[in-house]
C-alpha cells in the first residue's frame, strides 16, 4: 500500500464520519466501496475492517458526547448488553456459514429504505406526536441482539440500524446518536477480536483485517467523528432527522445494488 492509498484511506474516513457521527452512525458501511473497488481488499477481510475502523474512529466524537452528558442513562447500557453476544454471533456466522451473503444484503435494504423514507416523510409532515416511550429492556436488548448479529456479520455500525428504527419511533436524534455510537464502539472493538482468534483457528481464508487500511481510515474517522459530534448541537433536530432518514436510504440502495449484482 503506497502513501496514495493510505491518504485515500485517511481523507474517506474524515469525511465520512464528518457527516455519519452527528446522527450516531459510523459510516464503516459507506467504506466498503472504497475498500473493496479502490483499495482492493477481500472479502471477507473487509468486514473485520470495518470493525477496526469503528474501533479507532469512535473515541473521537464519544468524547465530545461524554462531556455533554450523552452517554448517560440507560439506553447505552441496554444497547451494548443485547449487541456483544450479537456481534459474536455474527462473526462466527459470517465465518463458517455466508461467506457471500447476497440475500442478507437485500434484507437489510428493504427494512432500510422504506424506514429512512418514513422518517424523511415524518419529519418533513410532522403528525403533532410527542416522542413515545422507550421500548421496555426486554424489546431494546432483543433490537440490539438483532443489530449486533447484523454487524458481526457485515462490520456495519450499529447506529445504522438502530437510530432510524429508534428516532423513528419519535425519540430524539441528539438522544439516539451518543447511545449508537456507543454500542457501535464496543460491539466492534468485540467483532474484530473474535475475527482475529478466528483468523487463527481457520487459517488462508482472508478473515483478519488489513490492520493497516483499518487504523488509516479509523483515525481520519476519529478526526471526523469529532467535528461532526461538536457541530451535533449547532444542527436543528429537523435536520439530524432528515440526514439519518437520508443515510438510511442510501445504505439501503448500496446494499440493494451489491446484493443484485
Amino acid at each position: 500500500m503506497d502513501w496514495s492509498g493510505g491518504l485515500l484511506a485517511f481523507t474517506a474516513g474524515f469525511a465520512i464520519s464528518i457527516v455519519t457521527a452527528p446522527v450516531g452512525v459510523s459510516g464503516a458501511v459507506f467504506l466498503l466501496p472504497v475498500q473493496l473497488s479502490l483499495l482492493q481488499v477481500p472479502s471477507p477481510s473487509v468486514t473485520p475492517t470495518n470493525l477496526l475502523y469503528n474501533v479507532v474512529a469512535g473515541p473521537g466524537a464519544l468524547l465530545r458526547y461524554r462531556r455533554r452528558g450523552g452517554l448517560g442513562g440507560r439506553l447505552p447500557r441496554l444497547l451494548i448488553a443485547g449487541a456483544v453476544p450479537g456481534v459474536v454471533l455474527g462473526a462466527v456466522i459470517r465465518v463458517f456459514a455466508i461467506p457471500g451473503p447476497e440475500v442478507f444484503r437485500l434484507l437489510v435494504a428493504a427494512l432500510l429504505l422504506p424506514l429512512g423514507l418514513w422518517l424523511c416523510i415524518r419529519t418533513l409532515r410532522p403528525s403533532g406526536q410527542v416522542e413515545r416511550p422507550d421500548l421496555g429492556t426486554r424489546s431494546t436488548v432483543w433490537l440490539a441482539l438483532a443489530v449486533g448479529t447484523a454487524g458481526g456479520i457485515y462490520g456495519i455500525g450499529g447506529g445504522s440500524l438502530i437510530g432510524p428504527i429508534l428516532a423513528g419511533r419519535g425519540m430524539a436524534v441528539s438522544r439516539v446518536a451518543p447511545a449508537a455510537l456507543a454500542c457501535t464502539f464496543v460491539t466492534s472493538l468485540v467483532g474484530a477480536a473474535t475475527y482475529a482468534v478466528l483468523a487463527f483457528a481457520v487459517p488462508g481464508h482472508n478473515i483478519a483485517p488489513n490492520w493497516f487500511l483499518g487504523l488509516v481510515c479509523g483515525l481520519g474517522g476519529l478526526c471526523g467523528g469529532a467535528v461532526g459530534a461538536h457541530l451535533q448541537p449547532r444542527l436543528p433536530e429537523t435536520s439530524l432527522r432528515l440526514l439519518l432518514g437520508t443515510l438510511a436510504m442510501a445504505l439501503g440502495a448500496l446494499y440493494a445494488v451489491q446484493g443484485l449484482i
